[in-house]
């Protein structure tokens, strides 16, 4: 059987994957994208219902098209998102195939490249870009063990509030997608439990501006590191209903109970940290640090922007915070279904190569790996904060096609060389 061989394969057609096609086609890198379902499938099928963008049309976007039909300031739902992609992949004719799976991927011995063993037979490319993006392996917490007699799933399983059983719902994650499925549960007339642990609450808007401009102009956006402490620290931030800053005090008197990080189960009982005050705190001051630096950032330029002296009023704290709950019988509570909005880990099982730590994290460079051949693209912080974000990814999979095509050029050089000396 003859084996299909390409310069560059790129494992993923979701926004990496799709950026990444565009720039090697601009550097002339004969490419592959294979994806196991359909372009940005992540969008259509991992994420609940009712899920818009988090930032508004005219930031999470590339930089060559903007969202048709759609206001600059509108949050795009899901389903527009992953329309935009195929849309995208169509305009720059990315050769991406789909419904294949990548199985394994190996260095072959003694020559350069990889054997790619995918669903559809072998591959072999020069390099491999993992453009797999940061949500890969759900992770759910053992605390409740599975014959509790409780529906547990993901955020990424949930879709509405008819597909749980009837009865109160305990939401673990206070990020974007904790907070967002806990709104909607409560508006649709569910008793709510939201286990809040440390989070940063940026302003939704502030001063007429989107909380996403304001990390722009003030560099956020271009950090390379993380501050210390801050590496998994949760963003609640949200553009449903066309955006709103997110407020624990508000949620509370829409009638959601919070409470501390979730500790430990056992007989039917959930214990919580005495840590909720801490956090519903932590948060403020976030919000107020952004406040602070978006002011003296007017003053300084003198820029002609309302003040909103509104946007640092704070709510008395509800009862649920001034006198936390630790422990809840589930039963009692008539809590029948856990939703763990806890994130996700990076897996990359497949591919054979030693460029991972002891954690399965890749050993990188702002995306080049250790291993010559091997970029990763889509990585949080893979160069700058706004790494995983939909514009971030652009540039940096501009980045790493510059590097590719540079080696391509030194091995051009080599073969040249070598077919004058054999002439």
């Amino acid at each position: 059987m003859s084996v299909e061989k390409v310069d560059t394969l790129v494992v993923g057609a979701g926004q990496a994957g799709v950026a990444m096609s565009e720039h090697l086609s601009k550097c002339g890198v004969s490419h592959l994208v294979l994806e196991r379902s359909r372009i940005a499938e992540r969008w259509r099928s991992e994420r609940w219902d009712s899920l818009v963008a988090n930032g508004p049309a005219w930031h999470d976007r590339f930089p060559s098209m903007e969202f048709p039909g759609t206001h600059p300031d509108a949050f795009v739902d899901k389903e527009k998102v992953a329309d935009y992609f195929v849309e995208y992949a169509k305009m720059i004719e990315a050769p991406i195939r789909c419904g294949v799976e990548v199985k394994e991927v190996r260095r072959n011995a003694g020559r350069p490249g990889f054997r790619v063993e995918t669903s559809q037979g072998v591959i072999e490319a020069r390099n491999v870009v993992a453009a797999t993006g940061p949500f890969q392996r759900p992770v759910m917490p053992p605390i409740v063990p599975e014959n509790s007699g409780i529906l547990q799933i993901h955020s990424n399983a949930y879709r509405n509030p008819a597909q749980l059983p009837e009865g109160a719902v305990l939401v673990v994650g206070a990020g974007s997608s904790g907070v967002q499925i806990a709104d909607e549960l409560v508006r649709a007339g569910r008793k709510v439990y939201l286990s809040v642990g440390p989070h940063d609450r940026p302003p939704r808007s502030y001063r007429g501006r989107d909380f996403c401009w304001w990390l722009g102009v003030l560099g956020k956006w271009d950090m390379e590191t993380p501050g210390p402490g801050t590496e998994h620290v949760t963003i609640a931030v949200s553009g449903a209903r066309g955006g709103e800053t997110v407020d624990f005090r508000r949620l509370a008197a829409q009638g959601i109970t919070l409470v501390g990080m979730t500790q430990a189960y056992k007989d039917g009982v959930m214990t919580f940290a005495p840590d909720l005050a801490k956090n519903i705190a932590g948060g403020d001051a976030n919000l107020f640090s952004l406040l602070d630096e978006a002011d003296a950032y007017v003053e300084r330029n003198g820029i002609d922007l309302p003040e909103e002296p509104e946007a640092r009023k704070l709510d008395p704290d509800p009862d649920c915070v001034a006198h936390p709950i630790l422990e809840l019988d589930l039963a009692k509570a008539g809590v029948t279904s856990i939703i763990w909005a806890t994130g996700y880990a990076l897996d990359y099982g497949w591919l054979k190569v030693d460029t991972f730590d002891e954690k399965g994290r890749p050993k990188h460079h702002r995306g080049v790996s250790l291993e010559p051949g091997i970029y990763f693209l889509g990585l949080p912080w893979q160069s700058r904060r706004g790494s995983s974000f939909i514009w971030g990814v652009w540039h940096d999979a501009k980045h790493l096609a510059d590097r590719i095509s540079t080696q391509r050029r030194y091995i051009d050089y080599h073969e040249a060389q070598r077919q004058s000396e054999d002439a």
